[in-house]
């Protein structure tokens, strides 16, 4: 599997698990609110916090259609078409330095998704040191091509996309002469059901384009994010918030802040518990390998000289002398000393 280097941070095997916090447009189109998200990612101990630089006009025409999930979580205001919903909430674009450079004195990674092709120029104008393309925009090759030609790595989400999309936008990227690429697996859906996630295609991902796989998470709560730990992501993208109870679209199925610091230490403790394929005994076990488990004692008081018959062994805690497999070995051997009645056997008892 190859590595890709995003803010002086690797992705890939053997590489901690990069966590983005994903504020997206949860900001509500306040500044302040835009630096808190921030000050809360790092807090929390993630890798990169990431907003999403569009416009209303480059995204939707105005005779889009509603959409479902907006509508049923009365998202919109009466009357707002999906169109309007974006204008009121696109991230002011002269913002993007001012949380760029808030980013570097907190020393998290500043990362914004680009919907269209001017979002892409501004945010290579301002250090960002990759472009994550949204799901939605899989199939939008301009828009891929251009992030591909400032030569940074791409973070690219597979939501909805069949392995052909995938390569077709690997190749897209490629023709710009940029390989550095990761993939996000993505259940789109806000929020997905459980059922709708499919962990497992990770592995597929990884397989079929050897390169970084991680999962990009809309599911609530925090074990799925974990569970994909487990299976190799080695990226994690969730949305948090300040509070759910905030108006937006986003705010319903995002972390709050101390939710996004537990999910973060899940992470870490999940790669600690993976560990390694090697079965072997944990240091953490040293004491308890010599104290709870069996050895072989006296049954009853043995004089020195006497032969040991079955009967004057019991199998008991703790197991720091000879080992009940080695049961038959003892068996027919003298005493080298008098024994105690539950005194622990060593072979240096024995003659």
């Amino acid at each position: 599997m190859k590595t890709i280097r995003v803010g002086g941070k690797r992705i890939g095997p053997d590489e901690p698990v990069f966590v983005i916090a994903e504020a997206g447009a949860n900001h509500n189109r306040s500044l302040a609110t835009a630096r808190q998200l921030i000050n809360v990612a790092a807090a929390a101990g993630a890798d990169a916090v990431k907003f999403q630089t569009y416009s209303a006009e480059t995204m939707y025409s105005r005779y889009a259609p509603e959409i479902g999930y907006i509508q049923r979580g009365r998202l919109a205001r009466k009357g707002e078409s999906v169109r309007d919903l974006i204008r009121r909430i696109e991230l002011p674009r002269l913002w993007q330095r001012r949380l760029a450079d808030h980013c570097r004195k907190l020393k998290i990674i500043f990362l914004s998704t680009p919907f269209d092709v001017e979002a892409v120029d501004e945010l290579d104008a301002i250090g960002a040191s990759a472009f994550k393309i949204a799901s939605f925009e899989i199939n939008h090759l301009p828009l891929i091509e251009r992030a591909a030609a400032t030569g940074k790595p791409l973070l690219l989400s597979t939501g909805m996309a069949d392995l052909g999309d995938i390569e077709t936008a690997l190749a897209a990227a490629a023709r710009r002469g940029n390989r550095q690429a990761a993939l996000f697996h993505c259940a789109v859906g806000y929020p997905p059901r459980p059922r709708d996630v499919n962990l497992r295609a990770m592995e597929t991902l990884r397989l079929a384009f050897d390169l970084p796989v991680g999962f990009s998470d809309h599911t609530l709560g925090l074990a799925v994010p974990a569970a994909a730990v487990a299976l190799g992501a080695r990226m994690i993208e969730k949305h948090f918030t300040l509070s759910r109870g905030m108006k937006g679209p986003d705010h319903p199925f995002a972390l709050e802040p101390a939710e996004l610091a537990a999910m973060v230490r899940a992470i870490r403790e999940t790669e600690q518990a993976l560990g390694s394929p090697v079965k072997r005994r944990a240091a953490a076990e040293e004491e308890l390998y010599r104290k709870a488990r069996r050895g072989l004692v006296a049954a009853r008081a043995i004089r020195r000289g006497e032969r040991i018959a079955r009967s004057d062994l019991e199998v008991k805690r703790p197991g720091y002398g000879i080992s009940p497999v080695d049961v038959e070995r003892v068996i027919g051997r003298r005493a080298a000393r008098d024994l105690r009645a539950d005194e622990i056997l060593t072979w240096r008892m024995l003659d």
